[in-house]
Order: structure tokens, then sequence, then C-alpha cells
């Protein structure tokens, strides 16, 4: 052959037509990163496991938002369409903002996003320089890190307290000269704890005090089923609030969310957002607007659902012999154990797939997160597994 190819898969070595890729330099910054470990143990699973691992609704998408889709791609509603989202589906944001949040952002102060993944992304762009500081929760979602230190920054953990929240005196201990966020995730992702509106009130006053940035991820705020959804923004101008369609509607894979700060903000990160996205997908903004405007009778459903399986699965680890405190909010349960990755190997083996949580933080060791959006029957089936193996 005139070209050459050699694979060595586990060796390292690739090399075509006489190109040796471990010459090859790439970003020390991308290269010290791993993959996520949801990722890898959702991608492993087999067909015949119960999947506890993974963080998305077993819903369908409701009727309302498919039918929109469908409509609009019938009626050739799929070109580029201007880089912050349709202007309907803003107007229905901003609204919404108003009404269920407690502030005010015009249209022209939101971006919709290609989910919450990239809303994130965009606002720790706009934010950080080399070596500044990002206050995140530790354990935490695991984006989080890695998003910081691909874009040169130093991700700061902030360790839990007790009920498993972040709470203002650690933060006030771990800011520095060089600190330019905090990000806070309620309710909580993996841990299921709810931030109190007096710890949220708190964490707003320290952000004005040092001029530091508030990055609130709220894509949990319609699945809490002890105490309120309090958003940070509606205390203070310092914050961005990042929010999607992905678990609330069941639309995890149409990758639509969006993103909503004063305007300063905004035109920081709709310049990286124009440059690496350009827009959100056209037909996933006309179904956003059918899910934002439409009726919340599925949310509903799968609220209550949630909370029944959340019941039924904490009862059950805990008289398995786990501490496990009753989550608040999302749809995870965060169970102490003696050790996260043996536990988690340990079930894995035996067809139950959970994550340890080591994988989001240091301080995520002693402990599990499982996921209860699957189906009872198989959190029942999860459960009876765990009690003949652990």
């Amino acid at each position: 052959m005139a070209r050459k190819i050699i694979h060595l898969i586990n060796g390292g070595l690739r090399n075509i037509g006489g190109l040796n890729l471990k010459e090859i330099k790439f970003s020390e910054n991308i290269a010290k990163i791993d993959t996520s470990g949801i990722r890898k143990i959702f991608e492993a699973a087999g067909s015949d496991t119960i999947n506890l691992g993974l963080g998305q609704p077993d819903f369908d998408t409701p009727e309302h938002i498919k039918a929109a889709a469908i409509k609009a791609i019938n009626e050739g509603f799929t070109g580029y369409t201007i880089g912050s989202g349709i202007p309907e589906l803003r107007e229905a944001l901003s609204l919404k903002f108003k009404e269920e949040n407690g502030f005010s952002v015009s249209p022209q102060e939101i971006i919709v996003t290609s989910g919450a993944s990239e809303a994130l992304a965009i606002a720790l762009a706009a934010l950080l320089n080399p070596g500044d500081e990002v206050l995140i929760s530790n354990p935490g979602f695991v984006s989080y890190n890695a998003l910081t230190e691909i874009l040169n920054g130093r991700a700061v953990s902030v360790p839990l307290a007790e009920d498993l929240t972040m709470k203002p005196e650690a933060v006030l201990e771990k800011i520095t000269p060089k600190t330019r966020a905090i990000v806070l995730n309620s309710p909580s992702n993996p841990t299921g704890a709810v931030s109190s509106r007096v710890d949220i009130k708190a964490l707003t006053e320290i952000a004005e005090d040092h001029n530091i940035t508030i990055l609130s991820d709220e894509v949990y705020e319609y699945f809490i089923y002890e105490g309120e959804h309090v958003s940070p923004a509606s205390y203070s101008d310092n914050v961005i609030t990042v929010n999607a369609t992905s678990k609330s509607y069941a639309m995890t894979g149409w990758r639509l969310g969006y993103v909503a700060a004063r305007a300063e903000y905004i035109g920081q990160m709709l310049k990286v957002h124009q440059y690496i996205q350009a827009c959100a997908n056209s037909v996933a903004q006309k179904a956003a607007y059918a899910a934002v405007t439409g009726p919340k009778d599925s949310v509903n459903a799968m609220k209550e659902e949630f909370r029944k399986r959340r019941d039924v699965l904490v009862k059950g680890l805990n008289e398995l012999g786990m501490e496990c405190a009753l989550p608040k909010g999302a749809f995870y349960a965060f169970p102490k154990v003696s050790d996260s990755a043996q536990v988690a190997s340990k079930l894995i083996s035996n067809g139950v797939i959970v994550v340890p949580g080591t994988a989001f933080g240091s301080e995520g060791d002693g402990y599990i997160r499982i996921s209860y959006a699957a189906s009872m029957k198989d959190i029942e089936k999860a459960l009876n597994i765990m009690e003949k193996v652990l």
C-alpha cells in the first residue's frame, strides 16, 4: 500500500503515511483533564443493567413540545436564527424569570444556548483570565471544575456542610484577590440538596462585597420536594443565571439551554457564543417556546413521580444500613458508604449502575450517587440486588 497505516491501540502510537502522532503536541490544559466519569459509566453500561447513574428523566418529551418541533420542520424553519435566539422565546423567558424567579431581565439580556453546558462555558469564558479562581462546591457537578481548567482558571474547592449545601462562611474562607466567581447549584447535582433563602441571600451579599459574580445553575428548579427555589438574581445583579429545558421537560437530547444576566455580562458572552455556536438549534428553539409557554402538567407529574421514587429509594437505602438523608430536590440520592469506588464497582459488577462520589470531587469519597430518574420497578429491583451484594 502507498499509505502505511499502523494502529497500536494500547501503545499510543499511530503512524499514518509516515506521520508519528506521538510527536504532536496537544494542549496541556486539555491533556490533564480526564473524560467525565459519568459519561464513561453511561457509555459502558449494557442493555441488561439497571442504570441508576444517569441524570436524565426517564419520561418522553411531552406531545405538545414534539408537535411544535415537527411543525417547525414541516414549515422549513431549519436555518440559522439570530445568534441570541428567536425573539418570541427570549420574550417568554423574560416573562418566566419575572413571574417564577422574582427578577427582571429584558429579552436582550438573554441568550439561548445549546444546553446549559454551553451557557456555563460561555459564562466562564467571559469572566476568567489565566489564574483567576472559581469557588466550586466539593462534591459538585463534574463540568464546573473541568470548564474552569479548560479556560486557564483555577477551581477552588468549597467543602459542604452537614446538610450538603454550600454555606456562606465556608465561601468566605476561600475568597482571595483572585476570586472571580462562585458556582451555586441549587437544587444540587450530585447531592439533591436545596440551599436556603437565608444562605442564598448571604452569598449574594458576599458576592457584592467582594465584586464577585455568582454563576447560578438552576436546571433542577422545578424538582423541589421540601423547601423553595430561590434565584440569587432576585437579590443581586452580580449573577449569571443558567437554566435549560433538559430536565424540566424531559428534553436532554434537544440540547436547549439559556442564560440571563445584565447587559454587561451578555455582551461578553455573546461574543463567545457567536464564534463557538452561532445559534442554538432552530427546531429546538421552537420546541422550547412551546415548553415554556405551554401547560406544566407534565412537569408536575414528573415531580410527583420522582417524589414517590425518592421516598421508596431512601427508605430502602436506610433499611439496608446506609445513611442517606432525604434529598430535598433534583432526582439524586447521595448515601454514605464505606468506600465509594469499591461499592460502586461491586454494584456495577452485579448489574446496578451507580456513580462513585469521587467522580464529583475528593470530598465525595464515602458517598455514591444514585439517580431515581428510573422506573419504580428498576429502583425496587436495584434495592433487592443491593441487599444481596452489599
